[in-house]
């Protein structure tokens, strides 16, 4: 009786995530684009300020130490 219980279980749980994947709206190419685009200028733009701050702080650090 388990074994039937838990293949149900698992039946339901990909009906309903086959369910869930119809219910998404999927972004077309030019959106995409645009918010690769995007995050990508920003983490290069993050990790610029922070590469900036960290030598900054280790310039400092080196400069109190010496």
């Amino acid at each position: 009786m388990a074994e039937n219980t838990e293949k149900t279980k698992k039946s339901s749980w990909f009906k309903n995530l086959k369910a869930e994947f119809k219910k998404v709206i999927w972004p077309d190419k030019k959106t995409l684009a645009k918010q690769t685009v995007a995050v990508t200028v920003c983490s290069i733009v993050l990790g610029a300020i922070i590469a900036i701050i960290d030598a900054l702080l280790q310039y400092g650090i080196d400069f109190i130490v010496r």
